[in-house]
């Protein structure tokens, strides 16, 4: 057990044969003692691709920290002994439609039946039931369902599909996000919970939710009208250009980073109009002011133009490679990196994970063992856990009485704290009156934007000044009486406004700091400033998000929230895990290790070829995306066994299909071109062969697998035209309510209510610290 672990006496059965095994994963890196029970020959993602000396990489990944027992489910008494495991465990966690647990005779519901106290965990690609229950998935098809592929790729042509791993990743984070509220409930009221996970769902939700948070640009540029339903129209919104060595991507936000800029330039007069401050004259002109950065930048390095963008506050990233961001010595500085011996001769580089608490990585500790090299048996731990019990609220929602104050803001601070609202947190957002949310920023005729009535619903909103004396005493106060804090202001900025994570802890011992940045809290990158897309280019996504056929030099991934939503769940999953263990902690999850964890596959692949050492894809899978009847109409097709290829050639005519990569797509495409893309994804799905339609944003609400499972409630906003999709669980619960979905607030709206009913102020005292600039409120115009 990992020193300083979280969750010291939380027992977790992992019955899953394959997409349950990250999941688990994630809990044993908190310190759970999570057994794997394989059956008698191991099993079978031990020899999922890709490989390194017949070695699987996913596999030694997703069960690492793990033990591994084996039960032989044609024996009597192990099939009784993994009831009694059930029985004293508290989580079971098991994947496929029939699971793992079907081996034994047994299934999750059936479990959960049986032991009213276990949170049981059933991973499938659609959810048990509904109209695309039985369909396959692989990430290609999930991008495709959920709209990540329409949204990302060229503005015309076939789209791009995000790098395989990213889909997986995002559900799995999300899998366990679901799986700890769950027992954070247990704790608190005695009962578990059968919770119906749809990885599907999961990705619509947290990896570019079509309904959910936006960034600042794209929230300033979004038109009033009816959901997009062409292709990316803003892929230059973050530049990259060329350079003497490379390439470079720049992301000007702020009017003073463009003043920044517009310095760097030579202050031309075609850029000087005071409009230039605002994002969307700039893109307005974006062909001009392109170029002009373009010549700047092209006989420069990419290391002299981060660095002389860093001292001009202009935000700067270099693209890298996978392995040349492995190679960087940031993330070796912090621990983000470890060297693993995969095999005798095969020693490869591993990210150990996103999940930093108390200054210390909860990550990858060891690889699996061998299959059956541990006993099928608990280990002897004492609880730590400090969830206080209340059984007469079963129908309560998990995190009623639990109050936090969220600094957090845009899309990774933002929806940190709509978890916890919608679960039934008090969630009190300190608004400033000088530094705003830019999720504020609202389109032309609108006093709110999209954005924020989704990231923002079920909060109050409390506007106070931190830096001014008296507002910095209010919030102490409010420290006192709050389990946590929520930020993601750049690394040292809480400090400096006096409330540190010693500050606060002395304010309220055991209270919880969560906090995110672009590089973490530490290391050579840290203060560098960040966002999103920089990420991105820092940590090799970007050099993954395009396309064989794509131009050299062309990436898509411009348009993608990515890793912004899952961000806020792993700080959630860390800053529940510390709130159960009952003694507080400091959470800062940096989003580059946050990427570079999401395509850990990916990555040690990477390290292993850059090391000279033979990586094993398989050989005979592929996605790809093909053009369908219609305008701009497209279907994904995944075909990763022969079962698969022989299945698509039946359909094809002739008895096997082309070797060739190009050749097979261009086969495939004379087929597809002529049918309806709804159609030929129906069809190769009867056959066992995943594939599925691209969706347009405003196609997944009315999925019929969306419709039927209930995703989305209709949310309301008094100044919104038209009511909203709001997902209301991160899974389907069986017990667990639904969120209610009251509408964002307005900045301030509640700071009179919050300053009477848990300050104790008077109305004359409070109207003082509004003179005095301490505090403000919303006026309601009638």
């Amino acid at each position: 057990m990992a020193e300083g672990a979280l969750l010291t006496s939380l027992r977790v059965l992992d019955l899953s044969p394959g997409e349950g095994d990250a999941v688990s994963r994630i809990l044993a890196d908190l310190g759970a003692d999570v057994l794997k029970i394989e059956p008698p020959g191991g099993s079978l993602s031990r020899v999922k691709p890709p490989t390194v000396a017949g070695v699987s990489i996913p596999f030694a990944l997703d069960n690492a920290n793990k033990r591994c027992a084996k039960l032989d489910p044609a024996v009597a008494g192990d099939r009784s002994r993994l009831l009694e495991l059930a029985a004293n465990c508290d989580v079971v966690v098991d994947s496929g439609n029939p699971g793992g647990a079907a081996l034994f005779g047994t299934s999750c519901q059936e479990l959960a039946a049986m032991f009213d106290h276990l949170v049981v965990l059933s991973v499938t690609d659609f959810g048990s039931a509904g109209p695309r229950a039985s369909w396959r998935a692989t990430d290609a098809v999930l991008y495709a369902l959920s709209s990540a592929l329409s949204r990302t790729g060229p503005t015309s042509g076939t789209p791009v599909l995000p790098p395989d791993g990213v889909a997986s990743a995002t559900a799995a984070v999300q899998a366990a996000w679901a799986v700890l509220v769950a027992y954070y409930d247990r704790l608190r009221c005695g009962k578990g919970d059968f919770i119906d996970f749809s990885r599907y769902e999961a990705v619509v939700q947290a990896l570019d939710p079509p309904f959910g948070s936006e960034g600042q640009a794209a929230v300033g540029l979004k038109p009033p009208a009816e959901l997009w339903r062409g292709r990316p129209r803003n892929q230059q919104i973050y530049p990259i250009f060329e350079c003497r060595d490379g390439h470079v991507r720049i992301c000007l936000l702020s009017p003073r980073q463009w003043r920044g800029m517009w310095a760097w330039l030579g202050e031309p007069a075609q850029f000087a109009g005071p409009e230039f401050e605002t994002i969307a004259a700039r893109y307005a002109a974006s062909r001009e002011l392109n170029a002009a950065m373009a010549d700047l930048f092209a006989p420069q390095a990419m290391a002299d133009l981060v660095a002389e963008g860093q001292t001009r506050g202009v935000p700067v990233a270099a693209v890298l490679s996978p392995a040349e961001a492995l190679s960087t010595s940031h993330f070796r500085e912090v621990g983000a990196l470890r060297e693993e011996v995969l095999a005798p001769g095969a020693t490869v580089t591993v990210p150990v994970g996103p999940l930093t608490v108390d200054g210390a990585h909860h990550g990858y500790r060891q690889g699996p063992p061998a299959a059956g090299s541990d006993e099928a048996a608990w280990l002897d731990r004492a609880s730590t856990e400090t969830v206080p019990r209340e059984a007469a609220s079963l129908s309560s929602r998990p995190f009623d009485g639990m109050r936090i104050l969220d600094l957090g803001v845009i899309v990774a601070g933002g929806e940190l704290g709509r978890l916890f609202a919608d679960l039934g947190a008090e969630v009190i957002k300190i608004e400033s009156p000088t530094y705003p949310d830019g999720l504020r920023q609202s389109p032309p005729g609108k006093k709110i934007s999209r954005s924020w009535a989704l990231t923002h619903r079920n909060e109050e909103s409390l506007g106070l000044d931190l830096r001014h004396p008296a507002g910095a005493e209010l919030f102490c106060r409010l420290v006192e009486g709050a389990d946590a804090v929520l930020a993601n202001f750049k690394p040292g900025t809480l400090a400096a406004l006096g409330f540190s994570y010693d500050r606060l802890r002395s304010l309220k011992p055991g209270i919880v700091l969560a906090e995110s940045s672009a590089f973490g809290d530490r290391g050579p990158w840290s203060a560098q400033m960040g966002y999103g897309p920089l990420v991105r280019a820092s940590t090799g996504v970007t050099r993954l998000w395009t396309s064989p056929d794509a131009e050299p030099g062309t990436f898509y991934d411009a348009t993608t929230i990515f890793p912004d939503h899952v961000v806020a769940r792993l700080t959630a999953i860390a800053a529940l895990a510390a709130l159960i263990r009952g003694r507080g902690g400091h959470v800062h999850i940096s989003q580059a290790e946050a990427a570079i964890n999401q395509l850990a596959v990916t990555f040690v692949a990477e390290s292993a070829r850059a090391a000279g050492i033979s990586v094993d894809t398989g050989g005979t899978a592929l996605d790809a995306v093909f053009p369908c009847s219609g305008d701009d109409e497209w279907c994904v097709i995944s075909l990763r066994s022969p079962s698969h290829h022989a299945a698509l050639a039946g359909f094809l005519g002739p008895t096997e299909l082309p070797t060739s990569r190009a050749e097979l797509i261009a086969a495939v495409s004379q087929w597809t071109s002529r049918r309806d893309k709804e159609a030929v994804a129906a069809s190769l799905q009867r056959h066992g062969v995943p594939a599925a339609p691209m969706h347009r944003a405003a196609d997944v609400a009315a999925d019929p697998q969306v419709v039927f499972r209930k995703l989305f409630t209709d949310m309301v906003h008094p100044l919104l035209d038209l009511p909203i999709p709001a997902e209301t669980a991160p899974a389907a619960f069986t017990r667990i309510p639904r969120a209610d979905l009251r509408p964002a607030p307005m900045p301030g709206e509640h700071t009179r209510d919050i300053c009477r009913r848990l300050l104790g102020l008077s109305a004359e005292q409070i109207d003082g610290l509004i003179s005095d600039g301490a505090l403000f409120a919303y006026h309601r115009q009638h």
